[in-house]
């Protein structure tokens, strides 16, 4: 199974200042691409401080010169490893338009404001979601886990404000790189990758 990419060629003239403007500009490509479903669809991967790692898909909510922000259940096996470890990496796998974005950064939980603010803009089921699933943790049964949606649902039924779980919130990575990797014919992509140094990024290209 193979596919060739053709694409137009992508080199360091096309380049903004910085990658969180550089990012802001393909996110804004890949919003608006009816081929990519969810262009805030990333892939966080994650590790034990002895490095093995795990991987998993997560909705980028919020991004800007600070970093990617992106929220969750404290307790779960991504949440934990961040605390002992908070060397992250996230990939933004937008291939029907042949583009990957790949960040690498450090992870550190957002202020509870922060994390209060978006909370309310989820919708109300999704809030006793948050509270329902005790997330990477082993359960008996989908009927365990409906049975805690339902018994919440009872207490706070639609229209009434839902707490703040005090276990779940927002990480923000800030980028040491980013690189942006297009896709051509031959496989001789262009991947250019900012390097944060001191308080500048560099701009280097990645052999394919």
């Amino acid at each position: 199974m193979r596919e060739q990419y053709r694409t137009a060629e992508f080199v360091e003239a096309d380049l903004a200042a910085d990658p969180m403007e550089q990012f802001a500009r393909w996110f804004a490509q890949a919003a608006d691409s009816d081929a990519i479903v969810e262009p805030n669809a990333m892939v966080v991967s994650t590790a034990t401080p002895d490095g093995r790692p795990s991987s998993r898909t997560v909705l980028l909510k919020h991004y800007d010169g600070r970093g990617f922000v992106f929220f969750t259940n404290y307790d779960s096996r991504k949440g934990m490893e961040l605390e002992t470890n908070p060397h992250v990496s996230l990939l933004f796998p937008w291939h029907p338009v042949a583009r990957q974005v790949l960040v690498t950064g450090t992870a550190s939980r957002v202020g509870r404001d922060e994390t209060a603010a978006y909370f309310r803009t989820r919708p109300h089921g999704s809030q006793l979601g948050a509270w329902a699933s005790e997330q990477s943790s082993v359960i008996a049964s989908r009927a365990e886990l409906l049975a805690r949606y339902e018994d919440l649902a009872a207490r706070y039924p639609e229209g009434e404000q839902v707490p703040v779980p005090p276990h779940w919130g927002g990480f923000r990575v800030v980028p040491g790189t980013v690189e942006f990797w297009q896709g051509h014919e031959n496989r001789l992509h262009d991947r250019l990758r900012y390097v944060r140094e001191g308080g500048a990024w560099r701009v280097e290209r990645l052999a394919p």
